[in-house]
């Protein structure tokens, strides 16, 4: 358990990762070999908190890159309205996945995980056009 002034350990997060999302299995992994993990020390509205990893979704989504539990993330970000959330971040350590935790406020309750794969370098005609002077 984690109170509010303890962060939680690198060992704390995989241990909580359990089935929140398809995505906490590999999160464990990357954190047991050795993975970056970095958790913010502070937290930040649910409609912010939810409207970046909805972006990541539709972001991926167009690209055609692989992901992990975001979609289930988004859903359950949804239901945590008008709540402050915590997030932490994981890089497996090759850096080919880039996994995003969230918790509750006090980072006692893992609400979901979901990763990124970054092997598959964005394709420039999938940027939005930019935008043209008046």
């Amino acid at each position: 358990m984690v109170t509010e002034d303890k962060q939680p350990s690198p060992s704390g997060i995989a241990a909580m990762l359990t089935d929140q999302t398809s995505a906490c299995a590999a999160a464990r992994e990357a954190i047991a070999g050795g993975g970056e993990v970095v958790v913010l020390d502070r937290e930040g509205p649910q409609w912010m908190v939810a409207g970046i990893a909805w972006r990541r979704l539709a972001t991926t989504s167009k690209r055609g890159q692989p992901t992990l539990g975001l979609d289930e993330t988004v859903e359950i970000l949804a239901r945590h309205r008008d709540e402050q959330l915590r997030t932490a971040t994981i890089d497996t350590p090759d850096r080919s996945w880039f996994f995003t935790v969230y918790f509750d406020a006090t980072g006692t309750e893992l609400l979901a995980c979901s990763g990124v794969n970054r092997s598959r370098s964005p394709d420039p005609k999938d940027s939005p056009d930019p935008v043209q002077p008046r």
